[in-house]
């Protein structure tokens, strides 16, 4: 006992430390240079940041509410991203048990014959460590710790999925919306293009009005007949996208969608906060930094490669040529080895430089998701405004429109002017309230990107 005591005491008294936290880099200059400082429209300092903004906050619709937690818990991109940080957990701890000697025991025997016509009969038991290497230039170490590195990476991405979900499901939504809208000016469009159609048949009929009023106002109806169908399939595919979204069919007890999209309104006030909030808040950008610290760990393990690589194997146990005698005796044995790189042929000078070029990779892509980060916040912020004040023109134009086809049937059913005129308002109007509601989409997809731009909470 004493003596695997003895072992056991040795080999933690050999294992190396563990690998180092992974360090988060700080921007570099050319990242830094490549972004403003701030945002003209960002809000004010008491502003909440839309990290802290969880999504039940931020998306109060009764059919939101349902969507989204089905969608987090269902969908298959989440779940693969939440598998890859196990994943990366499992590759970190083989990492890390590199750092320790491997502790085996085991019990032995053999029998061989002798020059004088015995049997020779040895029996062995104990403990052994076979090949632990010392990591005196931090080999282990580096691959410890960029191991450790992407774990975190791989948790930052998971993040970025969930809230890239969370916008999908909104945006989804929104589509469905937009839809049912639409559908709902298009069957009155029809309707009432239906009517005008009955109308100037029976004043054909009649020889009040000619062929060529009554074949525009053919023409007229089945162009609608032709949005409508579009837009019936285009609900349906928006439907199926939702479904793959959360992960199984709609449930039979959601709201059906009403076309209305005051819903969003709330965020439209949505906080912009500062830049500094968006580089150290923002998943995908986490996760950009952890990958540059990997690789980095990856670098000091590739240098690492070039010193002397130390290993030792030992073992201590009891040795005897009679079973019955087995733990009567004590035996143990201790192997350090040395083995200094002399030629390999340019393999550990490729792998350093591959090393570096995998860290000058990371770190463009670093900064390409800083400059991604601040150029998704500002077209967000400019959108915000614009998207709202061509709402409120389109809005008035449909009021317009609206008068102008009733001027116009007024002045039809007087006689006054011709089923062209009328015809040319029922389309102007049609065409102003699918443009409305089209902007109106946009100006909700907006608002559900500033939120996801600027890193918003799970």
């Amino acid at each position: 006992m004493k003596t695997s005591l003895s072992l056991i005491a040795l080999a933690a008294l050999l294992a190396a430390c563990a690998g180092p936290e992974p360090k988060r880099p700080v921007a570099s200059e050319a990242a830094a240079a490549a972004v403003p400082q701030a945002f003209p429209q960002a809000g004010g300092p008491g502003a909440t940041a839309a990290t802290e903004l969880l999504w039940a906050q931020a998306f109060k619709g009764a059919r939101l509410q349902k969507l989204i937690p089905l969608a987090l818990a269902n969908n298959r991109d989440l779940r693969v991203a939440v598998l890859n940080i196990e994943s990366a957990r499992a590759t970190a701890s083989a990492r890390d048990a590199d750092l320790w000697p491997t502790v085996n025991a085991g019990i032995s025997g053999s029998r061989t014959p002798t020059a004088a016509g015995g049997i020779n009969s040895v029996y062995q038991a104990g403990l052994q460590v076979s090949a632990y290497e010392l990591d005196l230039f931090g080999r282990l170490r580096g691959l410890s710790a960029a191991a450790a590195a992407q774990v975190l990476a791989a948790q930052s991405n998971q993040q970025a999925v969930r809230t890239a979900l969370v916008a999908s499901v909104a945006n989804a939504e929104i589509a469905l919306q937009a839809d049912e809208a639409l559908l709902k000016i298009t069957r009155d469009a029809l309707a009432t293009r239906e009517q005008s159609l009955s109308l100037t048949r029976q004043r054909f009929e009649g020889g009040v009005s000619g062929e060529l009023d009554l074949r525009s106002a053919e023409s007229s109806w089945q162009a609608a007949r032709a949005v409508l169908a579009q837009a019936q399939r285009q609900r349906a595919l928006d439907e199926n996208a939702l479904a793959l979204l959360i992960g199984g069919p709609l449930p039979a007890d959601l709201p059906a969608p009403t076309g209305d999209l005051a819903d969003f309104e709330p965020l439209a006030e949505l906080p912009a906060g500062v830049p500094s909030e968006v580089l150290t808040r923002r998943p995908d950008i986490r996760q950009a930094e952890f990958q540059l610290g990997a690789t980095d760990a990856n670098i000091d393990a590739a240098r690492a490669a070039f010193w002397p690589r130390i290993t030792l194997t030992g073992s201590v146990g009891t040795a005897s040529g009679h079973l019955s005698d087995l733990f009567k005796n004590s035996a143990w044995s201790f192997a350090p080895q040395l083995i200094q790189p002399l030629f390999d042929a340019g393999r550990n000078r490729a792998n350093l430089a591959g090393a570096r070029a995998s860290r000058d990779i990371a770190l463009a892509q670093y900064e390409k998701a800083i400059q991604t980060a601040f150029r998704e916040v500002a077209d967000s912020l400019a959108g915000r405004a614009t998207l709202a004040e061509q709402r409120a023109a389109l809005a008035a134009q449909v009021e317009a429109e609206t008068r102008r086809l009733n001027a116009a049937e007024q002045r039809y059913t007087a006689g006054v002017s011709s089923a062209l005129d009328r015809l040319d308002a029922q389309r102007s109007l049609f065409a102003a309230q699918q443009t409305l509601v089209q902007v109106q989409s946009q100006r909700a997809q907006n608002l559900v990107a500033l939120y996801r731009a600027l890193g918003g909470g799970g």
